[in-house]
């Protein structure tokens, strides 16, 4: 393992990495906050306070231990979950879909945000790889995010929005499931599925878009 690629990855992701869950955190006790449920911000997770949102193990050990073993072939980690009581909403079931969109959508808002930044630093001619790679990275990290916490299984966000719109009687059997969801997933994602079948096509399409959304500045540095 060469340590100096190692410090200059982690340099380069870090920012992006507290950012995406940062504000993918946050974004979900905002929304709840907004449509009825204060237990977030009763418990100071109404924030962008990273502090607030790393979980030791899923945010920190966990990757690194996996990088390691895996010499940076498989990475997988998570945020300490932000607590909602969707029972203290004003339409539970409906605003439990918007709830659990937040998140996702605040990593595809940040992509946008860093390939802007990457489309304007390339056309201005800035050549620093430290802050082209940082922002390449930075659409990586919030079109991972966005497309595996659509993973519809929950305690995924997929899995909520999927619970949401499920006839009653269905969606309350399928949220059984909640439990061992975790484990149903993170078996997916070692033998392979989630990775082949979903994350590569749905990272694909995002890629895809926001290739068609940055054509028209990419066009005014030609």
């Amino acid at each position: 393992m060469d340590i100096n690629n190692l410090v200059q990855t982690v340099l380069i992701y870090a920012l992006p990495v507290l950012f995406a869950i940062t504000i993918h955190e946050a974004a979900h006790g905002y929304v709840a906050r907004a449509l009825g449920d204060n237990t977030a911000y009763v418990m100071g997770r109404v924030t962008l306070n990273p502090i607030k949102h790393v979980d030791p193990m899923g945010t920190i050990l966990m990757p690194l231990l996996l990088y390691f073993a895996t010499k940076g072939a498989f990475l997988f980690g998570y945020a300490k979950p932000v607590p909602v009581n969707f029972g203290h909403l004003r339409h539970p079931r409906r605003d439990m879909i918007w709830v659990a969109l937040a998140g996702p959508a605040s990593n595809f808002l940040q992509a946008i945000l860093w390939a802007v930044a990457y489309t304007i630093l390339v056309g201005s001619g800035v050549t620093e790889r430290f802050f082209l790679e940082m922002c390449k990275a930075g659409v990586l990290v919030n079109l991972v995010m966005w497309a595996f916490n659509l993973f519809p299984l929950p305690p995924l966000d997929g899995g909520r929005i999927l619970v949401g719109l499920l006839p009653r009687r269905l969606a309350w059997s399928f949220s059984r499931i909640e439990p061992w969801g975790f484990f149903i997933v993170l078996g997916l994602v070692l033998v392979g599925v989630v990775g082949t079948y979903w994350l590569r096509p749905l990272i694909g399409l995002g890629y895809a878009i926001l290739d068609f959304l940055l054509t028209p500045l990419a066009a005014l540095f030609t």
